[in-house]
Parts: structure tokens; sequence; C-alpha cells
């Protein structure tokens, strides 16, 4: 095994290289007239996958307000007021929803929507401060970037806020954050199938943590689906416009990469989790990977990954040649 103590630094502090993305766990919503959830859940069993990352080594929890339309921040704040001081607690804005109805649509990023939300995800999470903010929308405004920076350096001196990142990595939000007091997180696409080579090359010019979404495909590397009639109608990986995961077209091509890298991933021991975890920490020493969990085996099997570490360099360039080569 190559076990690892890796800590990646979110500002002054320092976290494990695993963390755990919350957009599963919202529940049922729509955005834009579309299914934007991941189906069902159980809130109970939420909170004690949550609970179980925490017992495995998770210490940063990333949600944002959209998801659920407020479901996802309420879940979150009651599975960690147990040991709240003991994680980095990341949050999103920018993207316009009402809870009531659970839907949404438009983004917006004014400092007065700004103001309103952080105030309004304080209150759903049930904590005092934010330990990292950041800015949703991908699209988000670049004129806009700035005035963006100089309001969430606001909330930090009010105390509402401890530090900001971005989820938008055009290079007018990535250099804002940078270049705010503040700054210190871009949230990414990385995982075997690719990366964000442009955001990766500017956190590591600019001293910035890799917040890598998608570890694991939005599911398609746990090795559990091989088709998409194994999700619900309403499930976002069959709608989203991001991802052509599970595309029934586009579905068998996915897989026979998956084939092709297999036995890499799961060298020494590691499952197919746990391997394509261990690529994004081979990509990045400054990554901390966010996959999703629902259930607490979810939890268990990626905490599992930390015992492991990252893929050799070796086998992570070959993977990437296997993946590069024409089929």
């Amino acid at each position: 095994m190559n076990k690892t103590d890796a800590q990646v630094s979110i500002g002054d502090v320092k976290v494990p290289a695993l963390g755990v993305g919350t957009w599963a766990i919202g529940g049922d919503w729509d955005f834009d007239g579309k299914p934007a959830g991941w189906g069902t859940v159980d809130d109970t069993e939420s909170i004690a996958a949550l609970r179980a990352a925490y017992e495995g080594g998770v210490r940063l929890i990333d949600t944002a307000d959209v998801y659920g339309c407020g479901h996802s921040e309420r879940v979150v704040g009651r599975a960690i007021a147990p040991f709240r001081d003991d994680v980095v607690l990341a949050t999103k804005v920018g993207l316009v929803f009402d809870e009531g109805t659970r839907t949404g649509a438009g983004e917006d990023l004014s400092p007065a929507y700004i103001r309103r939300a952080c105030e309004a995800s304080l209150r759903r999470l049930d904590v005092d401060h934010i330990d990292l903010y950041q800015v949703h929308p991908g699209g988000a405004d670049a004129a806009l970037a700035e005035a963006v920076v100089s309001t969430f350096d606001e909330l930090v001196a009010e105390g509402k806020i401890r530090a900001y990142g971005t989820s938008a990595t055009g290079s007018a939000y990535i250099e804002a954050i940078a270049a705010g007091a503040h700054g210190v997180a871009v949230q990414q696409e990385l995982n075997v199938f690719g990366a964000d080579e442009e955001a990766l090359a500017a956190c590591e010019r600019l001293d910035l943590a890799v917040l890598a979404r998608s570890p694991l495909a939005m599911g398609l590397l746990s090795g559990r689906y091989t088709s998409p009639d194994q999700l619900p109608a309403g499930d976002v990986r069959r709608n989203t416009p991001w991802w052509t995961y599970f595309d029934a077209e586009h579905m068998p091509e996915w897989l026979a990469r998956i084939d092709a890298v297999r036995e890499l991933l799961t060298s020494d021991g590691r499952t197919l989790v746990q391997g394509a975890l261990g690529y994004v920490w081979a990509r990045s020493a400054r990554a901390v990977a966010l996959p999703g969990v629902r259930s607490v085996a979810q939890a268990k099997e990626q905490a599992g990954a930390l015992a492991f570490g990252p893929l050799d360099k070796a086998t992570a360039a070959d993977i990437d040649a296997r993946l590069q080569a024409p089929s």
C-alpha cells in the first residue's frame, strides 16, 4: 500500500485529501424546468453516511444552497452538529431557487443577493459561519468577478465566512479569487476521464487548492451501472447537458474506457472507487476529492481509499495513455 497522510491547505486549515459532496442528498428538485436531483433520499441514511465519512477521516463537506432547494444544507447541518468545529464546511451561492416549490432558474451574484443567500445558508446549516463560500454558476458573468470577491471580503470581515473560492473556472474568477485576501480554492472537474487542465494549472501557479468534483464520474466509476435504465427517470444524470456518462448512446463507450483501465485502478487490492480516487490524488497534490455519498457503505468504501493513497505516477501515466489511445 502507499498509505498517505497527505493534507491539503484550505487557507489556514489543513484537511485530508478526501472530502464529500452532497448534491445527491438534496432529494428531488427542478432547475430551469428539468429534474436536477438524484432521486428520492432518506435523510436518516444521509446523515448516517456523512457521519460515517467523518469517522473515516473526511474533514471537508461540500454543499450548495441550491441542492434540493435548501434541503441538502439542512441535512448537512444536522449531520455535522456533533463535530461542526472539526470540519471545513463549504457551500455555494449564485443560483436562484424557491424552497417552497423546490424549483430554481437563473442566477444572481449581485452584492444584495449574495448577502441574503449567505444569511439563508447560515440559518439552514444552523451555524454561525461558513468556512468556504464559493461562486456556483459555471458561466458566471466575468465582469462581476471583482465585485463578487469584494462582497465576499466584506462577509469575511463580518465573521460570516472564513474564506472563499469559485466553482466557475473561467480565468476572470480564478484570477479574482487568487487576488482576494481570503481566496483559497477552485472547484473543478477532475477524474480518470479528464480534467480542466487550465484550471488545474492556474491552481498550481496561483497556490490555490483544487476541489475535485465528479471524481467518480457521477457514480459511473463505482462499477455499479451498466445501463441508464438503472437510474430513475427523474435522475439528473439522465438529463444533464454537462455529462454523457449515462446517455444511452454514449454509455457503452464510457464503460469500455473503464474496462481498458480497470486492472490499473484496482491494483494493490483497491476497489474501482478507491482506484479512481487514487488517480485524482496522483494528478494533483493540491486535490481534495469530493465524491458524492448517499449510504454508509459508500462512505466507508471511499474512506478506505485514504489507506492506499495516490496511485503511483507510472500507473496514472499508463491510465492516461490507455484512455488517450484510439479505440
